[in-house]
């Protein structure tokens, strides 16, 4: 080895050595660095999502300012029309037998009390019987009583033969009036042998299953009468809006034909249907109600008087999104998106009532916000 190259591995040497003690000096001298600071910060979530304008536009985030003003009332709901209970009824058979008189057909109108159809039957007869012994065994207990009245007058007969007939009339008194009562239950005929199918209200026959000389079980249904003029008017409601409407409010039915109805609630359910998971409004129309008829289907909107909000803000329902316990709205920030959380209201017509947490004219994110709460949940996550 030259004298050069001993020089030039010396050099080196001296530099690797110095390099090393300062490396050594800087690792031991250097603060710690702040491990348990960066650790919270990162376990804390975030509520902002990051994305610029392009990203905005690909994933068809509309954004829109709060609005303010007052929360639409209406309530819309699919109803059906319906004759009241008291302006319908089945007419059935009253006792087991034969169908021998048809006096209605359907569509014939009807009055209270008018005879449609009489049913021949041998429980008619039994009844018909009945009330006939009882009658005569009331004359016979009267007869008895005046002849003993007579006697204890005279002083022949004692008085406790006069009180027995007096307790016989009595008992036979009752009886006729027990054998009267199935009778007319029953709708006997005059002719002792039939019993009348009698409506109890006025209309139009609605349904007329029965046939002449059709054998008949009692409580079988031969006619249905109902009353085109009384309705009224059942509407569903989902849970949230039926406990804002209230009796009284305003109602526009609208019918197939584009003709609107005004009506008004007469009175609620209160309760929620376990099976269609809906509560039960019922209208009745104020005017126009000769438009209707039983068994058609309107469109209701029902101008809820509790729970409007005035004067506050409103955002569409998309915009409002639900990260763990919290209901937030995504405002728009110069990178992107904050999640906020809010208070919200009533809602209606696709419309949420904000309470608190968000001023009117604050840019939001409204359609597919809920791509930002995914974004903001993923980051939580990671």
């Amino acid at each position: 080895m030259t004298s050069n190259n001993k020089l030039y591995a010396g050099a080196a040497l001296a530099l690797v050595l110095a390099a090393g003690a300062g490396f050594g000096i800087a690792r031991l001298t250097a603060p710690a660095p702040p491990v348990e600071t960066a650790a919270a910060e990162t376990a804390a979530p975030s509520d902002s999502v990051t994305i610029t304008a392009e990203g905005i536009k690909a994933s068809q985030i509309a954004v829109a300012p709060a609005a303010s003003g007052e929360l639409d009332a209406a309530v819309p709901a699919s109803a059906s029309v319906e004759a009241t209970p008291d302006a319908e009824a089945v007419l059935t058979a009253r006792a087991a037998g034969t169908v021998t008189r048809i006096f209605k057909r359907i569509g014939d109108p009807v009055r209270a009390g008018e005879t449609l159809a009489l049913v021949e039957s041998r429980d008619a007869s039994a009844i018909a019987a009945d009330r006939a012994a009882a009658s005569a065994r009331v004359v016979l207990a009267q007869k008895q009583l005046a002849r003993e009245r007579g006697l204890l007058a005279q002083g022949v007969s004692p008085r406790a033969d006069f009180e027995m007939a007096e307790a016989n009339l009595a008992v036979a008194r009752a009886d006729a009036m027990r054998a009267s009562a199935a009778a007319g239950a029953a709708r006997v005929a005059g002719d002792g042998r039939s019993v009348a199918v009698v409506s109890p209200v006025s209309g139009r026959v609605t349904a007329a299953p029965a046939n002449l000389g059709q054998f008949v079980a009692a409580e079988t249904e031969l006619f249905r009468v109902a009353d085109p003029s009384r309705l009224q008017i059942t509407a569903s409601l989902p849970p949230a809006d039926a406990g804002r409407v209230r009796a009284g409010d305003r109602v526009e039915l609208t019918t197939n034909d584009g003709k609107t109805i005004e009506g008004r609630v007469r009175s609620a359910t209160g309760v929620v249907d376990p099976e269609t998971r809906a509560a039960t409004v019922v209208v009745e129309t104020s005017a126009g109600g000769s438009l209707l008829i039983p068994g058609q289907l309107v469109q209701a909107r029902i101008f809820a008087s509790g729970g409007a909000s005035k004067n506050g803000v409103m955002v569409p329902q998309d915009a409002v999104q639900t990260i763990g316990e919290r209901t937030v709205v995504f405002m728009r920030t110069h990178d992107g998106f904050k999640a906020t959380t809010v208070q919200v209201g009533s809602r209606s017509g696709g419309l949420v009532a904000i309470v608190s947490g968000l001023r009117a004219g604050t840019p939001i994110a409204t359609t597919n916000a809920f791509l930002l709460k995914a974004e903001v949940e993923k980051e939580s996550a990671e």
